[in-house]
Parts: C-alpha cells; sequence; structure tokens
C-alpha cells in the first residue's frame, strides 16, 4: 500500500501566504476564482504527480469563487483537506469540493465586512489617527503593524482549523456534518446581514403628514438672539434643553414609519429584492427597477 500523502505544515502555509493575494487578478466573469487557484498551487504541486491531474486539478478550482479576501482561509483550509482525501484514493469528486466552497463562500462573506471593515480597521484606525494628531509618527506605523497582525493570525487559524474540520468532513460526505457545516455558517451569515440591513439600506418617504405651529417657549426665537458668540452659546443652550429649531414641526411619513418600527422600509425593500431573486428575476432588471423607482419617486415628492 503507498504511503500517504500529506500536506505539511509548510505546504499550508505556502498556500496561507498566497492567499493574501487572492484578489490580485480578480474579474467580473469568476471573481477571485485566479487568486484562489494561485494559492491552491503550492498544494496541488505536492498532491498530484502527473501533468494531467495537476491540469485537471487547477481546472476546477478555476471555477466562480468570491468572498471576503480573508474569509477565504477557513474555506481554503476545508479544500485542502478535501483534496488531500482525494489524492490519498477517498472518493471526493469534483461536485463536493465545489460543493464546500460554493456553500461556505456565501455565508462567511457576510461575517467579514462588519468585523473587519466596520469593526477592526476603525478601531485601529482610530488608535493611529489619535497618536498621528500629536505630532507622534507611530500611529500610522500601529496601525499598519497591527493590522497586519491581526490580519495574518486570523488567517493562518482559521486556514488551519478549517483544515482540521476537513477531514472529519470528508468522513460524512453523505449528508451530517456537512450540512451541519453550512447551514450554521448560513445562519451566522444572515444574522449578521440582517442587522445591517438599516445600515446599508436607505430609504425615505418625504410625504409631509402635518405642520403644527409651537408654542412661544418651544422653539428658538432667532429674532432674538443676537449675532454674537454669547449669542451663539445662548441658542446652543436653547437647543441641548429641548427647544425646536422653527417655529412649526413638520412630521413626515417617514417620521411616522421611524415611530411605528425603526428601518421598517429598508427591510421591507430588502425582503422584496430577496423574493424577486427567490422568483428568479435577473439582478440586473432588480438594479434598474429600482433605479427607475428612486428616479421617478423623486420627481413626484414620494421619497
Amino acid at each position: 500500500m503507498a504511503d500517504r500523502i500529506e500536506l505539511t505544515k509548510k505546504d499550508r502555509m505556502s498556500v496561507a501566504w498566497r492567499s493574501t493575494f487572492i484578489q490580485g487578478s480578480w474579474n467580473y466573469e469568476r471573481m477571485q476564482n485566479g487568486g484562489w487557484a494561485f494559492a491552491m498551487i503550492p498544494a496541488i504541486k505536492k498532491l498530484y504527480k502527473t501533468k494531467e491531474d495537476r491540469a485537471a486539478a487547477l481546472k476546477r478550482h478555476l471555477e466562480f469563487f468570491n468572498t471576503h479576501p480573508y474569509i477565504a482561509s477557513p474555506i481554503l483550509g476545508v479544500t485542502l483537506a478535501l483534496e488531500e482525501d482525494r489524492a490519498n484514493g477517498a472518493p471526493v469528486d469534483d461536485v463536493a469540493i465545489q460543493g464546500v466552497k460554493v456553500g461556505m463562500m456565501g455565508p462567511l462573506a457576510g461575517v467579514g465586512d462588519p468585523v473587519f471593515w466596520f469593526t477592526v480597521r476603525p478601531m485601529l484606525g482610530a488608535l493611529g489617527a489619535s497618536l498621528a494628531l500629536t505630532g507622534n509618527i507611530l500611529g500610522p506605523i500601529l496601525f499598519f503593524v497591527l493590522w497586519n497582525i491581526i490580519r495574518w493570525a486570523f488567517m493562518v487559524y482559521t486556514q488551519e482549523f478549517g483544515y482540521k474540520a476537513g477531514s472529519k468532513i470528508t468522513e460524512d460526505l453523505s449528508g451530517g456534518l456537512l450540512q451541519k457545516v453550512t447551514k450554521g455558517a448560513s445562519i451566522l451569515g444572515m444574522f449578521v446581514l440582517g442587522s445591517l440591513v438599516q445600515r446599508w439600506v436607505s430609504i425615505k418617504f418625504t410625504p409631509v403628514i402635518s405642520r403644527v405651529k409651537l408654542d412661544d417657549g418651544a422653539y428658538v426665537d432667532w429674532d432674538k438672539i443676537p449675532l454674537s458668540g454669547q449669542g451663539l452659546k445662548d441658542a446652543f443652550g436653547q437647543v441641548a434643553s429641548g427647544r425646536a429649531l422653527d417655529a412649526t414641526k413638520v412630521t413626515t411619513l417617514q417620521d411616522n414609519l421611524d415611530q411605528l418600527i425603526p428601518g421598517l422600509a429598508a427591510l421591507l425593500l430588502t425582503l422584496g429584492c430577496m423574493w424577486l431573486l427567490k422568483k428568479k428575476v435577473s439582478p440586473i432588471v432588480i438594479i434598474l427597477g429600482l433605479f427607475v423607482v428612486g428616479v421617478v419617486g423623486h420627481v413626484i415628492g414620494l421619497l
């Protein structure tokens, strides 16, 4: 019996290093497929000895792939385990490998943006900027060093985690564990995306519902505010105490919706787009439709 071919830590680190450039050949047809295939080359060379087997492996990894560039690491780890088992004779076909990639890349993509772009980077940026504002050269250096330490540590750890978990997935390709992994990733990704709907989707209804004249003392009387520093200070103090800026309180349709359920319009719009996608409506048609609705709504004074 032939010895089992295994990917060493050095082989896996070569893949991790190459995955840093996964965006390097991004394209509109298959997006990150070139960078993904480039990252897999060290493993392919180690696992397959013939030119034909290597070409076939490279070809199956040139299929469509797109996710957050750092979140690709755990998917790479699982894929490395699948390729290793396949090279050692396990019944792992192209469909299984591509199914794992597709099943994980979508849900996990929704995790990368809020974690890295909206949390880690702003925090490190604020830390670096606070030092830079005082003239400290360590500001940009600290941001660069900490960002790359966190990024690289995450990529290495999650790739190794995916590699170790991948060997367990291959033991049950018929359903159990693979379905649980993809289902869990889907739930997490949808939860994160759902929480960001109000931030990412902006829609406001402008029709005025009511105009109410406020009583004297309920608003800032600008005619009595002197044009001086003390006058501005008094105006800010009145606003801080709860006085309105204008004598008339204008309530729009959006104000009423926000009092009912904040972000309701954005949520309904998102759910509507998801329903159309489920009905196999082309994303291009949906984008054009939203553009037309937005323009018409603005012209007639609805949006």
